[in-house]
């Protein structure tokens, strides 16, 4: 959108589409080069038409014209393209996908925030652990017997095949929050796969 009429002596690019000689003072000269301006005004010219578009542009002033002349441009290559909505249909996809971004993150979220509440078991028992002697093992079976300590945590789970599944779960939605939002990122094999 430079100027058509800047020294080359042709016609800027709505001139050019209406088959006019350009004159020195266009309205249109600084806004629709001889390149790109003509399909643009062609479009301009298709939905408002030359006069009325002069028209608006002689009453807004000059500091604000190349904003208006990028928006007529803008509604006019709309609504070629949709005719019935032009550029509110764009609006509406945007708002569309805004929605629908909000509802896959409180669902992450809500997720998240219940996996967090579940008690997580060590998923690599270190070697130490597996050669301790019986009555430092026994300890550990008192202390964390869920019998005699009830659990006041409802979300906590006694069975470790149900604690293997949520982390499965877990590693299963990081996985796909990774692959879709960071592509560059890795998951390393954890000890337990």
């Amino acid at each position: 959108m430079n100027g058509g009429n800047n020294g080359s002596g042709g016609p800027c690019g709505a001139c050019k589409f209406l088959r006019r000689k350009c004159v020195k003072g266009c309205i249109f000269a600084p806004y629709f080069d001889s390149d790109q301006g003509t399909s643009h005004f062609a479009a301009v010219h298709k939905v408002f038409g030359a006069s009325n578009a002069s028209k608006l542009l002689m009453r807004i002033p000059a500091h604000k014209r190349l904003d208006a002349v990028v928006t007529l441009c803008y509604e006019a290559l709309a609504r070629v393209r949709d005719p019935v909505y032009g550029c509110v249909a764009h609006i509406f996809a945007l708002q569309q996908q805004v929605v629908n971004l909000q509802a896959e993150l409180a669902y992450v979220q809500a997720r998240l925030s219940t996996l967090q509440r579940l008690p997580l078991l060590p998923q690599c028992p270190s070697p130490a652990n597996l050669h301790s002697p019986p009555e430092i093992a026994s300890n550990i079976t008192l202390q964390f017997d869920p019998l005699q300590h009830p659990s006041t945590d409802l979300t906590s789970f006694s069975n470790p095949l149900d604690q293997e599944l949520v982390n499965n779960e877990l590693q299963a939605y990081s996985r796909e929050f990774v692959a879709r939002y960071l592509p560059g990122v890795r998951f390393r094999p954890s000890c337990s796969d």
